[in-house]
Formats: structure tokens, sequence, C-alpha cells
């Protein structure tokens, strides 16, 4: 629960330090004094998204504290591990706004992020505002009030996540669908050009191959009588012959001339081994000189044809195997196409099913909650003097999307016999702030260790009808906390602690201040909440006889 908050230098307030008590706060003073500064700089340090201009005209920057108890099992412990900051039984929560904008936070002394500070809030503060009731007059947010109350997260996730591969599904069917469809329109000139390509056979670097061939043998003729009149010349019968013969003269010399041409063998031995390396190398190229004429043909026929096909598809000849690969893939796809598309089918099918299932099963949950729900208000609106109101949560089909497909609407019937009808058309001001009254304590029931704030939540009713809503409040902080900020003198009355909020001008300074009201200085604050500046006696008999009841 809230222990305490420390103002300093945020709008109006200069310093101001509050501690808080368990059970019933309530904070009264005159309209303007200041009461709402103080719920503008508790949302401060809570991380809420409020109004920006907070620091005090003057002032370099404002700061916030506010300390609560955490009881062992408390939620805003996980969020603590959870963002790796220190956990202990208090909570200290201080942040600071300066002139420029710039917010910095801290958590128990350790720096953090304005999102661990929401997260925290959440677990920490639940805060009703005076307009609240205004959204209890759109439809559009009653489903997610019955979803609170439910706890349907899991359900709803479910429902997400079905709707999500739904739509997945769908978008993969009419994707294949209109590709295959794109295919078909071309499907003449995929199949002839697959043909063409596919008797032609081209492979990638075959245009390369073929044009250094035709060039080749186009001058092959006379290059192999040149290169056969080279073999000639060094063959057995030219150099290699004479070479032979040299080195058999020498060998039978070899002996008488003591040693002197053994380096001029050796040398022609050398000779004749490079020699017959460059004949082999002769013989190779005659080889590949050797050529049908016909060849010449078929060869220039093979690459004028890979050339057309290439022009003919813009693409370079080396491209043309991939292209017909690519062509034949969009052929196979249009083939398999009948295929795909029922697999496809089948899928959607299967998520559809699946999305129904989960929306289903969202709307079982809504319906009963929806029914525990209306009798858990019901029971609320007896005490705050609506014993003959009917609460009814209606559901009812709407389009399916990520969160199901039912509208929920809050129906109510304020006179007996009278039929029930929307919460917006039926209910006054002062009923839809029971309602709403009544809501929240449904919704907060079971939540430990949440401080519940309430600003002029008494707003539109008076007389016993606010000390009905004084005595709920007074109820629902019993064993807990409750914030109430309220100008009514029944609800004050029914406080455990009383804080008064006043606005002061001291040397041209407006400053706002709260003081902690003993007993009599209460009950001067409730005889002036009866009768206005000006207290009489009557009227603080009247206050000592309301703190008396």
């Amino acid at each position: 629960m809230l222990r305490g908050l420390d103002i300093s230098n945020m709008l109006i307030i200069d310093r101001l330090e509050l501690a808080f008590q368990p059970g019933l706060n309530v904070l009264t003073g005159e309209t303007g004094a200041g009461k709402s500064i103080l719920l503008d700089s508790l949302g401060f340090v809570l991380g809420w998204r409020g109004r920006a201009d907070l620091v005090r005209q003057g002032a370099a920057q404002g700061e916030v504290t506010a300390w609560f108890d955490l009881g062992p099992d408390h939620r805003a412990r996980g969020v603590l591990q959870e963002a790796g900051l220190p956990v202990s039984d208090e909570l200290i929560l201080r942040r600071i706004n300066t002139q420029d904008g710039r917010k910095t936070a801290w958590v128990n002394d350790r720096r953090c992020s304005g999102e661990v500070l929401r997260q925290l809030s959440e677990t920490l503060v639940e805060l009703h505002g005076q307009h609240d009731d205004r959204g209890l007059l759109d439809p559009k947010g009653h489903r997610a009030i019955l979803d609170e109350f439910a706890d349907v997260e899991q359900q709803k996730t479910e429902t997400r996540r079905t709707w999500t591969e739904k739509n997945r599904a769908a978008r993969a069917l009419a994707s294949a669908e209109q590709a295959i469809a794109d295919i078909r329109e071309e499907e003449e000139y995929l199949r002839h050009a697959v043909a063409e390509l596919d008797a032609l056979s081209p492979e990638a670097g075959e245009e390369a191959t073929l044009d250094a061939r035709r060039r080749l043998m186009q001058g092959a003729e006379k290059i192999r009588n040149d290169v056969v009149r080279a073999h000639e010349i060094l063959g057995n019968q030219g150099a290699e012959a004479a070479m032979g013969e040299a080195l058999r003269w020498l060998d039978g010399a070899a002996t008488h001339a003591e040693g002197r041409l053994e380096a001029p063998m050796a040398a022609l031995s050398r000779a004749m081994v490079e020699l017959d390396e460059a004949i082999s190398g002769i013989n190779g190229a005659i080889d590949d000189l050797s050529f049908n004429p016909a060849e010449l043909e078929d060869t220039e026929e093979r690459l004028f044809a890979i050339r057309g096909l290439a022009r003919k598809h813009d693409i370079q000849a080396d491209e043309l195997a991939d292209f017909a690969e690519k062509l034949r893939g969009r052929l196979a796809a249009l083939d398999a196409g009948d295929a795909e598309l029922k697999t496809l089918r089948t899928a959607l099918a299967d998520a559809e099913a699946a999305y129904d299932q989960a929306a289903s099963n969202l709307t079982q949950a809504r319906r009963k909650a929806a029914r525990a729900l209306d009798k858990a208000v019901s029971a609320e609106l007896a005490p705050l003097k609506m014993e003959r109101a009917v609460f009814e949560t209606a559901l009812s089909a709407e389009a399916p999307g990520p969160e199901g497909r039912d509208a929920v609407a809050f129906c109510v019937a304020t006179n007996p016999g009278a039929p029930a009808g929307p919460l917006n058309r039926i209910a006054s001001g002062g009923e839809l702030s029971r309602f709403l009254l009544a809501l929240k304590v449904c919704l907060t029931r079971g939540q430990s260790g949440l401080t519940i704030i309430f600003d002029e939540i008494d707003r539109g009713v008076g007389g016993a009808t606010a000390d009905a809503v004084g005595r709920r409040l007074s109820d629902l902080a019993q064993g807990g906390q409750v914030l109430v900020v309220t100008h009514s003198p029944q609800v004050a009355a029914l406080g455990a602690h009383h804080w008064r909020v006043e606005k002061r001008v001291k040397a041209g300074m407006t400053t706002s201040t709260v003081t902690p009201l003993p007993g009599a200085d209460r009950v001067d604050e409730i005889a002036r909440m009866l009768s206005g500046d000006t207290i009489t006696e009557e009227a603080r008999g009247a206050a000592r006889a309301l703190l008396a009841s």
C-alpha cells in the first residue's frame, strides 16, 4: 500500500510530504485547491502519461517520491525481479522532471525507465477518475471491462494467435491463386519457349566454345598445311633422323675422344627429348586441325541458333540454361498448381476451424463471466441505494476479429418494471457514478496490496445516497487502502483519515498545502462542506452527527 508521498516544485506545490494510512483516506478542499495536482504528481512518479508542464514556475526541476509497503506475495516483486532491480519489503519510487521536459526515474535508488514505472504502477495503484463514468457510456469499452473481470487473457491470446494464422493462410492461398492465374495467362508462351529451349538444350559457356571452334576450323586448312610441313622437317625424315644419325656417329667416336664428346652427346640427347616433345605436340595439333567439312556447318548452325534464341529472349547466351530452368519452374508450378491450391485450401480450412474453436471458447468464457458479473454488480448495487436496479451484460455477435466475435453492452433498468436498455440512455449522472463504483469494486476484488484511488466517485449524488457510497468505500477499504477525493460531507465523515487541501497566496506566490485534520478541525471542515464559507454552530452540530454515525 501507499505509505507516503513527497512532492517538491510541482505546479503550485512548493514542498509537501504526506503519510498515508491503511483504510479509507479522504482528501477534501474547495474546487481548485490542488487536489488534482496531488493525483497528477502521483501519476508522474508512477510513470503515467499526463500533462507535460508539471514543474513549478521558477524552479529548475520538480521531484516526486512515493514509497510503498510490499507484502511477501505482492505482484510488484515479480516486476522488480524481471527488471533486475532490488527487491525488499519497501519500494521507493523517485522521479525528476526538468524545465526542458527531461525525466529521470529511480526505483530503490537504481535508475530505471518510465516503462518499468508503468509496469510497477499496474500492481500498486488503481485510479478511477471523476470522468471514468464517461467510459461506461461508450459500449466499445464494455468488452474490455468484461474481459478484465473474466480474466480471459489466455483465451484471448489463443484467439489472436489463430486469427493471425487464419489471415496468413488466407493470404498464402490468395497469393498462390493469383500467381497461378498469372502463369495461366502465359501458359502457351511458356510451353513453346520451354520446348524450343529443351530442343536446343544450350549450356553455359557453350557459345564461346563454339565460336572458338568455328574460327579454328575456318583457318584450319592453311594452318594444318604449315603444321604438317613443320612436322615433316622435324620428323623421322628430317631433323629427328639427322640428330639420331649424328648421335650414332659421335657414340662410335667417343671411345677414342677421351671424354671430349660426353658433354656434346649429353646436350644432343637432351635436344632429342625436347624435339620428341615438340613433335608430339605438333601431332596433337594436326589431329585437332583435322575436321570434317560438315562439322563446320554443324558448328555454325548451332552457334547461330544459340545466339538467335538469346536475342529472342533478350538475354545473354550464357543465361539461356538458367532461363530455361526458370521457365520450367513456372510450368512445374502451373502443373502442380491444383495440388498446391488444394493443400492451401485445406490449411485455410484448418486455420478457420481453429479460430472458430478459439473464438467459441472465448465467447463461452465471456458468457459465463457475464452472468457472474451481473450477479456481483447486483450485489454491490443494493448497498448503494439501487437495490431495485437491474444490471445486465448483453453479448451479441459482431464481425470476427483478433479478440473474437462478441460485442458487449451493459444494459440497466433503474426503475421496477421498466425494460432494460443501454446504460448510456437509461442511467443518470449519479446512477452512473454508482454503477461505476459497483463495477470497480467487482473488478478489483481479490487484488491484495492494491491502493485504490477514487477521484470524486460520489459526483452527482448526495444525502442518503452519498452516505451509502461512503459506507461502500469504507467497507472496500477494510483490510486495504482506499484514497478518495471528495466534495461530499457524508463520504468525508466516513474516512478513517482526513486531509484538507488548501490554496494559499503568500508574497504574490500561490501554493497548495495539504493538512491532516485532527478531531476539531475535521468537524469544521465537514461543517464547511455542509454550509459553505460561513460555518455555523448548526453546521458543526450536523458535522458531529455525521462523524458519530
